[in-house]
């Protein structure tokens, strides 16, 4: 047999077209991480602790300094029993999602009314943009000399710090609503609260829980300061006493209740997000 019969032979493809069904079968890797659950996202904060105690036990960490999470906790457990904590969580709590509540609602019709008409947008957008640069606690000065310094001030600052997110979110989500989608709308001659019902609401959704994810951390934090001042009750009151009297456990105490409202806030808004949500399909 020559040369060239044996270089066109059948019988000379076959060793070529293994390699190719090999690597047909191969598994493709993952673009995209699969989706945690939700006990995995407290590993974190777990491996915080646990040097933080470690630290203060190996005396790296003085009690004066910053007490123990161990004794923080023994501390805590303390003041529940004998009813010293208990008054003053319920009214932090109650600040706090008084002003999400007001903010989450003033976020979303401004939002509406900006995403929605071009007349809203001229008028709402640029103040809003506003609002954003300028820090909520530069605010305080006028809002004590509006309102006072009772619990009006407070809600009300919360308030303005948490409607900025939930509106700049839900107003980028409603503008980018897919154009087939609007066309589709226009198509069917859908009323116009049908499509805010059918098409614009839906599709602002992803963008409003992510505003609201950063809102209710914002909420939080806005507390932390606003509660020093000229307050009688709430978790800041308690760290601001204890602090004038050296007690680094019972500050701590707050510090972590701080944490753990905001932790759980984020995954109750977590939840109902993918509750809301689990028509999207995810890697």
């Amino acid at each position: 047999m020559s040369a060239h019969a044996r270089l066109d032979s059948p019988a000379d493809d076959l060793p070529l077209a293994a390699p190719a069904a090999a690597s047909s079968i191969a598994p493709s890797p993952s673009l995209m991480p699969a989706r945690l659950p939700p006990r995995a996202l407290l590993l974190g904060p777990a491996l915080l602790l646990a040097i933080w105690e470690a630290a203060s036990r190996l005396g790296w960490l003085s009690p004066e300094t910053l007490t123990a999470p161990s004794q923080a906790l023994l501390t805590g457990l303390q003041m529940l029993r004998d009813g010293s904590l208990l008054p003053h969580l319920l009214a932090s709590a109650a600040r706090a999602y008084s002003g999400l509540f007001i903010g989450l609602a003033t976020g979303v019709v401004l939002a509406l009314l900006s995403g929605l008409t071009r007349s809203g947008e001229a008028l709402i957008d640029g103040l809003v943009q506003v609002k954003r640069a300028i820090p909520t606690l530069a605010l305080i000065p006028l809002a004590i000399l509006w309102l006072g310094i009772g619990e009006a001030m407070k809600i009300f600052l919360i308030a303005t710090a948490v409607f900025v997110p939930i509106y700049i979110n839900t107003h980028a989500a409603l503008r980018g609503i897919d154009i087939g989608h609007v066309e589709l709308a226009r198509t069917l001659h859908l009323s116009r609260a049908t499509f805010l019902r059918k098409v614009a609401l839906p599709g602002a959704l992803p963008g409003f829980f992510t505003g609201l994810r950063l809102a209710v951390s914002l909420c939080w934090t806005a507390l932390v300061v606003l509660e020093l001042i000229n307050t009688q009750t709430g978790i800041g009151y308690l760290m601001n006493r204890a602090r004038d009297w050296g007690q680094t456990d019972v500050i701590v105490v707050g510090i972590l209740i701080y944490a753990v409202l905001g932790l759980l806030s984020d995954l109750v808004v977590r939840a109902i997000e993918a509750r809301v949500l689990r028509y999207r399909r995810t890697a």
